[in-house]
């Protein structure tokens, strides 16, 4: 916005005449001594050029792949996925490995277009960069398609018991050894969490020992499940799929079960920087989409263990993730 200065009375009458004897002078001189000279009341607009520059179109996509502890020879995938996107787009496109934290701080700071993060990554990345998540991944093992649940887990032989009312069933796990995944994790951490304040147990992240006899993190899935499976811990809370390998083995799995879900865990996707011009943000989620393509499948499936992308209205899509933040009393 401009912003005009105030002039005093005697100048701004002196300003008015010079502006309209110039407009009558046809020609003569009318220069005016110093202190009569109109004053520039207006801060000058932004130059063309430069506004042209600030906007110069997208010569390169760079994507960033968060790892996983899932994941395998991620930045060979990530170079395939990126050949395949770039044929599509017609601009180069190049992966880069960062982790969920480096991924956003990438966009951020303009280091990288596009990310494939989680859900409370992904609302970090809108805070910081303005970002939107278009697309999100389908598994076979998110029992929500493109959600999932987080899992309180027990050893199969534990007298605890699910029972018809939430609050019922996790009333027995007052004074109980509790491992949380970390306190970064979705749902391992935040989805429980919310939950366990819903349901007036405690009043905050920082109130846990109130409730429980002990509390652990870990520093994944697979630390908090194997605190329960050599009994440090009564209880773990996990993502659902983290019963499976490669987070456990099938031997170890069969010694678990599932107290009590926490549903609706959005699904990781993509991310993409307010930066990307619109018409290249649909040529962008399009070359994504056909990863969902036979010819491709195999490759998309063996990056994350997705079988496929879906579109995603952002504010849908994350609109547990916020909710559950904002309940447990965290930040994005």
């Amino acid at each position: 916005m401009n912003k005009r200065l105030r002039l005093p009375a005697n100048l701004a009458i002196a300003a008015g005449l010079v502006s309209l004897l110039s407009l009558t002078a046809c020609g003569e001189n009318s220069q005016q001594p110093e202190a009569q000279k109109p004053v520039e009341t207006t801060v000058p607009a932004a130059s063309p050029i430069a506004t042209e520059q600030a906007q110069a179109p997208l010569t390169e996509i760079t994507i960033a792949f968060a790892t996983r502890r899932d994941t395998t020879d991620l930045q060979s995938k990530a170079d395939q996925v990126s050949e395949i996107l770039s044929k599509e787009v017609g601009i180069p496109v190049k992966g880069i490995i960062a982790d969920e934290t480096a991924s956003v701080e990438a966009l951020r700071a303009n280091r990288a277009n596009v990310a494939f993060v989680s859900g409370r990554a992904a609302l970090k990345a809108e805070q910081l960069a303005g970002s939107k998540m278009y697309l999100a991944e389908v598994r076979d093992d998110y029992s929500g398609g493109k959600t999932y649940n987080s899992i309180f887990v027990v050893p199969k032989s534990s007298p605890l018991q699910t029972l018809a009312d939430p609050t019922q069933t996790l009333e027995q796990l007052r004074g109980k050894r509790m491992a949380f995944t970390s306190r970064s994790s979705g749902s391992g951490f935040i989805f429980p969490v919310s939950e366990l304040v819903g349901l007036k147990f405690v009043d905050g992240p920082d109130r846990l020992e109130q409730f429980f006899g002990k509390v652990t993190y870990g520093d994944g899935y697979s630390s908090a499940l194997q605190a329960v499976l050599r009994d440090q811990a009564d209880v773990a809370v996990v993502s659902e799929y983290a019963l499976l390998p490669p987070w456990i083995t099938t031997e170890e799995g069969a010694k678990l079960r599932v107290l009590h879900p926490v549903p609706n865990v959005p699904a990781h996707g993509i991310s993409i920087d307010d930066s990307v011009p619109a018409e290249l943000r649909e040529k962008l989620i399009n070359a994504f989409l056909k990863l969902n393509e036979p010819e491709n499948q195999q490759l998309f499936r063996s990056l994350y263990n997705s079988t496929q992308l879906v579109k995603v209205d952002h504010e849908q899509h994350l609109s547990t993730m916020r909710t559950a933040i904002a309940r447990a009393g965290l930040k994005p």
